[in-house]
């Protein structure tokens, strides 16, 4: 393969498709936009429940797994992340958070503010126009008695409210960053998919190029843009020769700029629910709910309606976890299906879940390589409950989430607590069920983080401390994770980029 271009943008994900399309809008220059993965040209892409089975794919998901968490008793957690046209974002549930505005003036990095990012927010919903999901099940839709002076619009992180959430959805069909800004593709833009990039090459500091798994090499006359997401982005760094010494040294990497904060401040939303089963509540697999399903497919083929339509995440609450009066420190997902907890895929009866994951977690991992062959996964430490602290605001947050749970207006729809039960009441078995149950939200984060500091890997500038001519764009760069679903933040991330290395390169 034999291509060049102005730019190359790594990875064609939520920020990496944003960040390609707004340097061809403003003609930067030519870019080849390079994705692992397929396309997105699928109808489980394109189909909200679809998720279902995207996540965990042979072929459009990474299939990443954690290293055995110290304190979830050794276990190891699934990471998904798409690989695909769209990443992550043609396989997640499309829940649609900007964060709080103060998530970003926390940062307190120059062009990242709220008042600075708050236009990229408002050109993106522009293009995919998220809004209030429609057709949510009765019980979703309940959620809003619990902060009525809300009415029904979308919940926030800025205070404690609860309903419906808005999506990146469009007539009942996923609506990412690729559909939002490289279909069609601006004059100047070319995409090719099924190239896996090993790692960047360079004249001197200056980043020339991209080397492909299979060693094939492609040239970028003004640089190379990393958008492989906070997994990605830092692996193929490493492998390039920038990061810390020591860890390239022992696999025979060649250094090239010594930085020792790649890929570490690892973060994710740690989250433990509560299932919820009883008759005539959620969805679910019961003789009475079988006619239901099997029209499920013609009511999504002929109206774009039913269940579907259902990205499974249809709404959830925003609340703080020890019922103060400050802003929420926790948020919760609800999912109107009935989920299991025996370790089965498929399960009787009807129920619904609720988790609680915590917005601005305190405890860090670090990501590193495990081999030089860019085929080799890297060691994924998560760091879960690193900070205790993080812990105790999930202890906090299930006993709160159970009161909540009684006190929505569910009507008939209401069902018992089944797992982990209302047996399990005391600070210490309810850390249990963290421990033995607990996961994340699939947002992680911060393994690139920017930073005025000589010790930030990237500058708020967006570019890769050490060397020239190369940028990152994506997850990995926040220095802290949003307050919410990062999917949103990400794109903003990327669109960012389009405007900065525009105009950095003028």
């Amino acid at each position: 393969m034999t291509m060049t271009a102005d730019f190359i943008v790594v990875g064609a994900g939520s920020a990496g498709c944003i960040a390609a399309a707004e340097l061809a809008r403003r003609e930067a220059g030519s870019v080849l936009l390079l994705e692992a993965g397929p396309t997105d040209n699928s109808p489980l892409v394109k189909m909200p429940f679809g998720l279902v089975w995207m996540m965990r794919s042979q072929r459009r998901d990474w299939r990443y797994q954690s290293t055995p968490q110290k304190h979830l008793g050794g276990r190891r957690l699934n990471v998904t992340r798409g690989r695909m046209v769209g990443g992550s974002g043609s396989i997640n549930s499309m829940v649609w958070f900007r964060g709080r505005t103060d998530d970003f003036d926390n940062w307190q990095l120059p062009g990242w503010s709220w008042g600075d990012v708050a236009p990229a927010f408002d050109a993106i919903e522009a293009r995919l126009t998220p809004r209030r999901m429609k057709g949510a099940h009765p019980l979703t839709e309940a959620l809003h008695s619990l902060f009525a002076e809300h009415g029904t619009t979308p919940p926030t992180p800025e205070h404690e409210s609860a309903g419906v959430f808005a999506f990146n959805m469009v007539d009942g069909r996923r609506r990412s960053a690729a559909d939002g800004f490289i279909k069609p593709a601006p004059a100047g833009l070319t995409l090719v998919t099924g190239q896996e990039v090993d790692q960047v090459m360079f004249e001197s500091d200056v980043a020339r190029g991209i080397r492909l798994v299979g060693g094939s090499e492609l040239r970028a006359h003004k640089g190379v843009v990393l958008s492989a997401g906070a997994i990605g982005s830092p692996s193929i760094l490493m492998r390039s020769g920038i990061g810390p010494r020591a860890d390239l040294e022992a696999l025979g990497i060649d250094l090239r700029h010594d930085a020792e904060e790649v890929g570490a401040n690892l973060h994710d939303h740690p989250a433990a629910g509560l299932h919820f089963a009883g008759p005539g509540s959620g969805y679910g697999l019961t003789p009475a709910q079988m006619p239901g399903w099997a029209l499920a497919p013609f009511q999504y083929l002929m109206a774009r309606k039913g269940r579907f339509a259902s990205p499974t995440v249809e709404g959830g609450v925003f609340f703080n976890a020890r019922g103060l009066n400050e802003a929420p420190d926790v948020q919760s997902h609800f999912i109107p299906f009935m989920l299991g907890w025996q370790g089965k895929r498929y399960v009787y009866g009807s129920g619904y879940f609720a988790d609680v994951g915590v917005c601005r977690p305190k405890s860090r991992g670090a990501l590193r390589l495990t081999s030089k062959d860019p085929q080799a996964a890297p060691a994924i430490d998560l760091g879960l409950f690193n900070d205790s602290s993080d812990l105790e605001t999930l202890v906090a947050g299930l006993k709160r989430l159970r009161v909540l749970m009684e006190e929505v207006d569910f009507g008939p729809r209401h069902a018992p607590e089944a797992f982990p039960g209302v047996a399990v009441q005391s600070d210490s078995a309810l850390r249990d069920h963290i421990r033995d149950r607990g996961a994340t939200a699939y947002h992680p984060v911060g393994t690139l983080r920017m930073g005025d500091g000589s010790n930030a890997p990237v500058t708020s500038r967006l570019s890769a401390r050490g060397v020239q001519g190369l940028w990152v764009a994506d997850a990995s760069v926040m220095p802290a994770v949003t307050s919410a679903n990062t999917n949103a933040p990400s794109m903003m991330i990327g669109y960012r980029a389009g405007e900065i290395i525009a105009e950095d390169c003028a």
